[in-house]
């Protein structure tokens, strides 16, 4: 069976061919297909999310389907629709582009909530329903959603239900200046995009979350999770003597979210523990789409990055 470091390398190699930098996004990318969970990617324009996504998919060899979000977009367009069959007088189901294995919903806050909607319960249950019928969707089966922090114009915000079901919400940040330095002499000294080839497969990717089940979490890392997850409810308790900076705070799926992708991130490092520093590391991706910042800390630009580094500055580090 192959470890988690060679399988790391070979699809970052491939993704690399496309896509310069965003070491870390890959890494929570990969973190994410192991741990079976949802990414939202938020980020400026420009910054290749939509690419480092569509590259995901090839170089992970499975089937890859893009939906633009746009105001007009119906559900039906996301999950399909009954089809009227003159030959036979009877309605079937056609299916939309959600059934594929990696679906990227492009700019996912651009489409009003009930498309958004459409995805809860794929997103969810991994199945849709199509004029009454339920249909299983393939497995594996991923969201991976972009969304452009400053335009406002034209958009929804999606709610806190849907946000909860991703798994991570990442920040894609500017390129490096010798990132972008190496952007301009590739792209200048070629007239088409890279061919990238599947390096892994979707069987291969189920077969791994059995590897990556095998990663012991310690009872003492464990209660360092519930730990942090429940101090974020705690700050969001209305006291006299405090100011409230959180109306709400992290859901269950946090603790889980945390339990799984710290597995997920432990096996792609070749280790068969995780520690409380790799809970540290991914407690920003887990839980800042799942706080939420009263009026004063939003007054404050109190963000909820801050908010959560905070929370993991309080909260003692179990011993070893």
């Amino acid at each position: 069976m192959i470890n988690g470091p060679a399988w790391s390398d070979k699809l970052r190699k491939e993704i690399g061919k496309a896509v310069i930098g965003q070491d870390a996004a890959i890494e929570r990318l990969l973190v994410a297909l192991l741990a079976n969970g949802h990414v939202l990617l938020e980020g400026m324009p420009g910054l290749a999310k939509t690419l480092l996504v569509k590259s995901l998919g090839t170089a992970l060899g499975v089937q890859f389907e893009r939906i633009q979000f746009t105001p007009d977009l119906l559900p039906s367009d996301v999950v399909g629709t009954m089809i009227f069959q003159p030959k036979t007088g009877e309605f079937s189901p056609h299916r939309g582009p959600i059934f594929a294995n990696l679906l990227l919903a492009d700019e996912i806050n651009r489409a009003p909530a009930k498309v958004q909607s459409a995805l809860l319960e794929a997103m969810q249950e991994r199945q849709v329903t199509i004029g009454g019928q339920t249909h299983l969707l393939p497995k594996p089966f991923f969201v991976m959603a972009t969304q452009n922090p400053i335009e406002q114009e034209g958009t929804y915000p999606l709610p806190e239900a849907q946000t909860d079901r991703f798994l991570f919400k990442l920040i894609v940040d500017y390129p490096s200046a010798a990132e972008e330095s190496s952007m301009m002499q590739r792209w200048g000294q070629v007239t088409q995009q890279p061919v990238l080839s599947p390096a892994s497969s979707g069987e291969e990717l189920l077969a791994l979350r059995a590897e990556v089940d095998r990663v012991h979490v310690s009872p003492a890392v464990q209660g360092y999770i519930l730990a942090l997850v429940r101090a974020t409810r705690a700050l969001a308790d209305p006291t006299p003597s405090a100011k409230r900076y959180l109306n709400f705070g992290a859901s269950p799926r946090a603790s889980l979210a945390l339990y799984q992708s710290g597995r997920a991130l432990a096996w792609l490092r070749g280790a068969d523990y995780v520690t409380p520093a790799l809970i540290q590391e991914l407690a920003p991706e887990v839980m800042r789409h799942r706080i939420g910042l009263t009026y004063e800390a939003e007054a404050e630009e109190v963000s909820t990055d801050k908010i959560v580094a905070q929370v993991v500055a309080a909260t003692p580090i179990p011993a070893a």
